[in-house]
């Protein structure tokens, strides 16, 4: 049984901010922190779809479409800065009445949600980061290349279908690769473009010691985003930090190894989750 409840959009922090809910707070799930899924530099909520049903099943799990992704606000002329993401999802929180919430963020969703725990917000309970970039001032930059993301965007603004994308992820399932033809289109350029930018011009590690919540740091095996060498480092500035890794798993790693992500959160939310046989193809 499907646990999607319903798709919305709330005005907060100044523009439209789309979002897919699973769960709901009855039952048990009344008794836990509601979890926020942040995902990353082109994925719309509806991508994370597979995963917002399982977290739905322990959960009130809600997805957020980014500013300048999705069917959230994507003006020309945007704020499409870290710090403007960061205050998107604690103002969401707060539009929605969420009295307690963890942030589980993917890639660039993991940046955001550590600028935002860094203000230290209230209600804010957990924060999961999951193989965020280490990218920034005088580090090694990000290991995606721009034009990869702008001409896939600029392909699916045209029209495409699967085949179009499958040079782009060609180990992805052709459910994937329809789901991304019909998607990606509205992924903003200049959103992507300033994101990409900003991967390497904003000094996440320096919001590091600023986090006052518990927080899960969730590395993949594959990928080369996250390196043996920035765990310690990151250990230094945020003690206490846990850590998880997915060995069979790329940076998508819920694509890569569903029930692998899974049982790499462990109880950390609040309660397990069970695992999947879904699978899924890795791509950024």
């Amino acid at each position: 049984m499907s646990t999607f409840q319903y798709g919305g959009q709330v005005h907060a922090n100044g523009i439209r901010q789309h979002y897919l809910r699973y769960g709901g707070n009855e039952g048990e799930r009344a008794g836990r922190d509601a979890v926020v899924i942040v995902p990353g530099i082109t994925s719309p909520a509806i991508t994370w779809g597979f995963v917002g049903e399982q977290f739905g099943t322990r959960f009130d799990t809600y997805i957020l479409d980014v500013r300048g992704r999705g069917l959230s606000s994507a003006e020309p002329g945007l704020d499409y800065g870290l710090d403007a993401q960061a205050r998107d999802v604690v103002a969401f929180a707060e539009a929605l009445g969420l009295p307690r919430y963890s942030v589980v963020g993917h890639s660039m969703g993991a940046r955001i949600g550590l600028r935002a725990a860094a203000g230290r917000p209230h209600g804010l309970a957990r924060l999961v980061m999951v193989d965020p970039p280490v990218s920034g001032p005088g580090r090694r930059p990000y290991p995606a290349q721009l034009p990869w993301y702008v001409d896939s965007i600029r392909l699916s603004r045209e029209g495409t279908d699967l085949e179009g994308m499958r040079r782009f992820c060609p180990t992805w399932t052709d459910a994937q690769l329809r789901l991304r033809a019909e998607w990606l289109h509205t992924c903003n350029e200049d959103a992507v473009v300033r994101s990409f930018e900003d991967f390497h011009r904003d000094d996440v590690h320096a919001d590091m010691p600023r986090v006052g919540v518990p927080t899960l740091l969730m590395t993949a095996g594959r990928g080369d985003v996250v390196r043996p060498e920035d765990v310690a480092e990151i250990r230094t500035l945020l003690p206490g930090v846990l850590g998880s890794h997915v060995a069979n798993a790329g940076h998508m790693i819920p694509w890569d190894d569903e029930a692998g992500f899974y049982a790499a959160l462990g109880d950390f939310l609040g309660a397990p989750l069970a695992q999947s046989a879904n699978k899924e193809p890795t791509c950024r």
